[in-house]
Formats: C-alpha cells, structure tokens, sequence
C-alpha cells in the first residue's frame, strides 16, 4: 500500500499530539527543577525547621520548647517542610515553562500583558510571604503565649506549627495578589477603575471577611491581613487606571494602522499565493500516486 505524501507546509500533522509531548517535557522539565531543589536541601531539613519555628521559639517561655506528639513527626514533618519549599522556590520555572507553552497562541497585545502579570504575581507572593514571617508571625505568636492561662505550658506539637505557619503563607500570598486581580478585571472589561472605586466600601467589608476566614480566630492577625489587602487594592486601583490609558492609545495607533492605505495587501497576496502553491503540490502528488497504482495493477 502506498502512502500519501503531505505536502511541504501542511502543519495538520496531529497537532494535538504535539502539543500533549510539548507539554509532558515542559512538565518533565519542572519536576526535575522541584527534584534538583529537594535533593540539594533535604541534608539541611532539620536546620531550615529550625529556622522556620523561630518567631516562635524566641516567645516560648523559659524550659519548654515544641514538641512531637507523633512518632515519625520528627522526620516527616522536616521532609515536608523541604519538599513545600522546593516547590515554592520552583515557582519561577513552572511560571516559565507555562509562558513558553501559551505564547505561541497569543496576540501580541497579550503576550505584551501576560508576561509582566505572571512575573509580579509571582513577587507579590513572595512578598506575602516574607510579610507573613517578618511581620505578621512575632506579633501573633506574642499575642498567643501571652494570653494562655495560667498553669499551661505552651509547647507546640511541630507538625501542628507547620500545617499553621503553611495556611499563613498562603494566605498572605494570596491576599498580595490583589493588585493583579484588579488590573485582570479591568483587563477583561469586568470592570472599570471608575466602578470598583465606587464600591470601595463594599469591596473593605468584604477584605475583612476574607481576612477572618483565612486566618486564625484573633483580630491582631486578621488587622494585618485586611490593611495590606486594602492597600494593595488601591495600588491595583492606580496601575488599573493608567492600564486603561494605554489601551486607549493602542487602540488608536492599531486604528490609524488599519486605515493606512493598502496596509494589508501585501499580506493578503502572500496568503493566496502560498495557497496555490500548497494546493499544486498537492494536485501533484495525488496524480503521481494515480500513476503509480495504475503501473501495479
């Protein structure tokens, strides 16, 4: 049986198939990334625990310390903090091979948009984090060892501190994205810079609510959450605004583009040219493979 050639430039070849391999090696590639991070840190799991429960360790009153109140906490509990912290660290890498996955199917206006919002969203998480430590983490834990009755001894079990310091991250890493929420709302055209100030007072209420559901049941931490989160809304709030701006300007400019005279003839005349060139080299396949099955019988 003869097979049938596809003609030079025929990109139909199971593309859907390609892209499922494409993906698997970029996936591949972040696994390796996330692997390299764990196997150059897990020596080191017990000294970054150390360093983790500190805000907390420095508050504990004199003759207790944290303890394990499971038998494989003390080596679970440090191979998960590493294994989290490889990820975390790996963020830029699954960011990156994730651009260079989507961007050969957008415009040029939103590869010119995506890229920036992908690399400050992943600082503003950082940011939450480094936020949640320095700052939020002695004030709550303070507040905690200083209200426990008298007679009880504060001694934290290191898996329980670890679930907790890990919902505290996230919490404020996810709060620090706000900025970025609100210029993709503007973005889409959900929203308008001139509406969500209008519900500004709807939009505090509402930050308090969430800050009280992702953090613990006090309002010292749930303050500290809500302020940088309305702060961050107005910040959104301003780059939203002058986002609209340039919008505004590229519009114009693509506009005065289009209305140049014989702006897109050359194009178009490429176009039907490499058609017809596609479509004769077809036609002379498919004679070819005529001739060729008449000679076998």
């Amino acid at each position: 049986m003869i097979t049938r050639k596809r003609p030079k430039g025929d990109s139909s070849e199971l593309p859907l198939v390609s892209h499922l391999i494409e993906l698997r090696d970029r996936l591949l590639r972040v696994l390796a990334t996330v692997l390299v991070l764990f196997l150059s840190m897990i020596y080191f799991a017990n000294d970054l625990y150390e360093y983790l429960a500190a805000p907390l360790m420095r508050l504990l009153p004199e003759d207790t310390s944290m303890i394990a109140t499971e038998v494989t906490s003390p080596f679970f509990t440090p191979f998960k903090l590493t294994l989290v912290l490889s990820i975390f660290l790996a963020m830029p890498m699954l960011l990156y091979q994730f651009w260079g996955f989507i961007a050969p199917g957008l415009y040029k206006r939103e590869k010119k948009m995506l890229f920036p919002l992908l690399a400050s969203s992943t600082l503003l998480f950082y940011l939450g984090g480094v936020f949640a430590y320095f700052v939020v983490f002695p004030l709550v834990f303070g507040f905690f060892t200083s209200v426990a009755p008298d007679g009880v001894a504060v001694m934290t079990d290191i898996s329980s501190y670890l679930d907790f310091v890990l919902k505290m991250f996230f919490a404020f890493g996810l709060a620090f994205e706000i900025p970025i929420v609100v210029i993709v709302l503007v973005w889409a055209g959900i929203a308008t810079p001139e509406s969500l100030k209008a519900k500004r007072p709807y939009i505090i209420v509402g930050v308090f609510v969430f800050a009280m559901l992702l953090t613990p049941p006090d309002a010292i931490s749930q303050t500290l959450l809500a302020l940088p989160m309305i702060l961050l809304f107005e910040v959104g709030l301003f780059f939203a605004a002058r986002f609209v701006k340039t919008e505004e300007e590229d519009g114009e400019e693509l506009d005065e583009e289009l209305h140049k005279p014989d702006a897109s003839t050359k194009d178009t005349d490429t176009a039907v040219q490499e058609r017809d060139e596609l479509d004769e080299e077809f036609m002379k396949a498919q004679a070819n493979e005529t001739s060729l099955n008449e000679k076998d019988k």
